[in-house]
């Protein structure tokens, strides 16, 4: 900030929620945690900063390119937390490691990414998501994606999909074809970013058949129902990428049995940009978004990084994401107007309090008048101050 510049600004990639985004956003959280606990999950809040090793634990990647960093008094290296899994996995192998499994644990709090700022995405931007642990069997996986499902219903959406991905399938391919290391993230980084161009250009370079090399440039475009799947079968003869398609055939026949099975399909390019994950991954996208809403799955070596040899499988929704989803689809129903405006007539202070106090003990959004009003002015700013109905008290 410049010496004479005022004090007005906020953060790169900070935004303040003016009153209706503010209660547009906390109804949305109401409503998601609600369907949380419906499930039987339980909420669980961890600290905004943790140490930067700790967020670094059990992901392979060193992520501290997009983390703020920050000292503590004894220099001891802090970050604010990018993302919600890893403080979940730290509390439940520390504080929760005695508990019974598996472990049903949700969310709904802010989180810190240096991004470029856009539409729908913060550096400071807030998440509401659940994690499941203690469970390696397909029926976990379903639960949280129907879950997933249940909640973008009742947030509002009505049109979206759920694209589901195995990780194990894509690996299966790269080791098959006895990929590097290096190469192996290339092309992870090219399926990532749905580089077709570069993943050609990477697959050519690695000296890989011309069947393998037509394999992986086959992932992108392997979507949609179970065709899908069955395309998939075809390309593959290696024993990992069979199992993660018998995984996600027999995730799909329990998400039957949930009656969500038409927000589903299947995009086996969808590989997530976290290299903790260990299986199912999925993604949400509802017209009007460029990016998905929300995404998550398998995870089975994180908490063993933490001491605790645990499967799990999880998932986050953006906050901004689904409002931003709501707001372009004119599915935001949150109304702005309140229910009553009590205002009063000079000596009728008393009587407009009591008033007050049974519409507000009846459930009713009431502001009172903090002065005498005549009525004109009362009507007026009944108006402009957004409520549905006027009490004035008067003679």
């Amino acid at each position: 900030m410049k010496p004479n510049e005022p004090a007005i600004k906020i953060p790169y990639g900070t935004k303040d929620f003016l009153p209706a985004e503010a209660r547009g956003k906390r109804v949305l959280e109401e409503k998601l945690a609600t369907q949380f606990g419906s499930w039987g999950y339980e909420e669980v809040v961890t600290p905004t900063m943790e140490y930067l090793q700790t967020l670094t634990t059990g992901t392979g990647l060193d992520l501290s390119e997009q983390m703020f960093v920050l000292f503590d008094r004894s220099n001891r290296i802090l970050a604010l937390r990018p993302e919600m899994t890893i403080p979940i996995a730290r509390l439940a192998a520390t504080r929760l490691r005695e508990k019974p499994l598996p472990l049903r644990l949700f969310y709904l709090t802010n989180v810190f990414r240096h991004e470029e700022a856009q539409a729908g995405r913060q550096c400071e931007f807030h998440q509401a998501g659940v994690e499941l642990m203690g469970a390696s069997e397909p029926s976990a996986d379903a639960e949280v994606i129907g879950l997933a499902i249940s909640a973008a219903l009742a947030a509002g959406l009505r049109d979206f999909r759920i694209c589901l991905g195995q990780v194990d399938f894509i690996n299966g391919i790269m080791a098959d074809g006895g990929l590097s290391e290096q190469e192996r993230q290339e092309i992870k980084q090219c399926l990532v970013k749905r580089d077709l161009v570069g993943l050609e250009r990477t697959t050519k370079l690695s000296g890989l058949t011309n069947e393998k090399q037509a394999a992986i440039c086959q992932i992108p475009l392997l979507s949609g129902g179970r065709e899908a799947l069955s395309a998939a079968r075809d390309l593959v003869t290696n024993f990992a990428s069979r199992a993660a398609l018998d995984n996600l055939e027999a995730i799909f026949e329990l998400l039957h049995a949930y009656g969500l099975q038409q927000y589903v399909s299947f995009d086996l390019g969808i590989i997530r940009d976290f290299d903790y994950y260990t299986g199912m991954v999925f993604e949400g996208y509802t017209p009007g978004l460029g990016f998905p809403f929300c995404g998550g799955g398998r995870y089975d070596r994180m908490l063993a990084s933490f001491g605790l040899e645990c499967p799990a499988t999880g998932f986050a929704m953006g906050i901004e994401r689904l409002l931003l989803a709501l707001n372009r689809q004119g599915l935001n129903q949150q109304e702005g107007m309140r229910d009553v405006y009590v205002s009063w007539q000079e000596g009728k202070l008393l009587e407009a309090i009591a008033a007050t106090r049974r519409l507000r003990e009846d459930g009713a959004v009431v502001e009172l008048s903090p002065i005498a009003e005549l009525r004109a002015k009362a009507e007026q700013n009944q108006r402009q101050r957004g409520f549905r109905e006027l009490l004035y008290i008067g003679e």
